[in-house]
């Protein structure tokens, strides 16, 4: 049987004797609609029908009871039932660690069994593994879709922060958690869509990051790659040019790489406005300034408008704050959760996003992802 909660999907398994698994599948969106359709008329026990309700309610935020499901624990092994029955006997708000959990068992040398065994935990949430902690309250693994940031979240639903290192400057969980409260519709999508997965790249440098940006402009990502490698080959052995580098280039040699008399142009004011500072040097540098100042200074280049700097501020920094409003995919997918026949204009969409501060950044990312519904 599978059903939604806010927590994502869930699928339940059984037997006569019980049940036999508690699944949380990573299924695209179209997937779940299908196999949701084909339960239709479908009998299910009326105790799993219940325990369906009852994880319904407990992933909503209203903890609720789980030590009566009844779980088929007959086929597992000694060891991983042991650790099962321990590690549901924490209730919710408490957590443990993998080291305590094997102290609790007699087998303080077994904290690696124990992570062990409940990386093949079947019954998820009621088999809480999500509250068992590495040493000194790291977060540890998680064996569900959305690794960690699904542990942080049923830990959040508990009233438990676990701090983890998501590669953001900001709590992704703390995030959603905020939008749901500011914005129902918001919060719909959420739950069809599931964890965040914004992942920043890695940004060597401003200078970098924007002349591969000047290069795509316009461009399918094959024919850009290609003109882009053209270009880099240009100031071979170097893995990538210098800001000076492309100051002295001809700019014929530039336009045989592929690249058009305009961004040749814009690559040459590039390079002076690294140069004499406009454009800061490195990322550390960057990372300094406020959104409002990197967006002054970057759409001082040539060919560089607010659009090209906000992908920047979200895909390479990770500011938290960013809302594209020019951004076609995030009108689209606003006027899809509003069941609008158009698109609002800027200006709408930047009224309406007050409410989502001072995560927008995470807002727009669940409406680009609202495109592949």
């Amino acid at each position: 049987m599978l059903f939604e909660t806010r927590a994502g999907p869930l699928r339940l398994r059984w037997n006569e004797r019980g049940l036999t698994a508690i699944e949380m599948p990573e299924l695209p969106p179209r997937a779940l609609r299908a196999e949701l359709a084909k339960q239709d008329g479908v009998e299910v026990p009326l105790f799993v029908r219940e325990t369906a309700r009852l994880l319904e309610r407990h992933l909503s935020g209203e903890a609720q009871d789980l030590a009566a499901l009844p779980l088929d624990l007959s086929v597992l092994a000694p060891f991983q039932r042991a650790v099962y029955e321990k590690v549901r006997d924490l209730p919710p708000g408490r957590t443990a660690t993998y080291g305590e959990i094997a102290a609790l068992l007699g087998k303080p040398g077994a904290s690696r069994a124990v992570g062990q065994a409940l990386g093949r935990n079947p019954f998820l949430v009621a088999i809480p593994c999500h509250r068992v902690l590495a040493a000194g309250g790291a977060p540890g693994g998680f064996s569900a879709p959305g690794g960690v940031i699904a542990k942080q979240r049923l830990l959040a639903l508990e009233g438990v922060t676990l701090a983890v290192d998501h590669g953001l400057p900001f709590d992704p969980v703390a995030a959603v958690e905020h939008l749901r409260r500011r914005d129902r519709r918001l919060a719909k999508l959420i739950d069809r869509v599931g964890p965040l997965r914004l992942r920043p790249a890695e940004l060597q440098s401003p200078f970098e990051a924007l002349l591969e940006s000047i290069v795509y402009q316009q461009l399918t990502g094959r024919a850009a790659a290609t003109i882009l490698a053209r270009v880099i080959a240009l100031f071979r052995p170097r893995r990538f040019p210098r800001p000076q580098d492309v100051a002295g280039i001809e700019e014929e040699k530039l336009r045989g790489a592929g690249l058009s008399r305009s961004k040749t142009a814009a690559l040459k004011d590039l390079a002076a406005k690294t140069l004499d500072g406009t454009v800061p040097a490195s990322a550390r540098e960057l990372e300094k300034l406020s959104d409002a100042e990197i967006v002054e200074r970057l759409t001082a280049v040539r060919g560089i408008g607010p659009w090209t700097v906000e992908m920047l501020l979200i895909f390479r920094l990770g500011r938290p704050d960013v809302l594209p409003a020019t951004d076609y995919g995030v009108r689209k997918g606003f006027a899809r959760v509003r069941g609008a026949a158009e698109l609002p204009s800027p200006k709408e969409l930047l009224a309406h996003g007050q409410r989502w501060r001072p995560y927008r950044t995470v807002a727009s990312w669940y409406l680009w992802r609202m495109l592949d519904l």
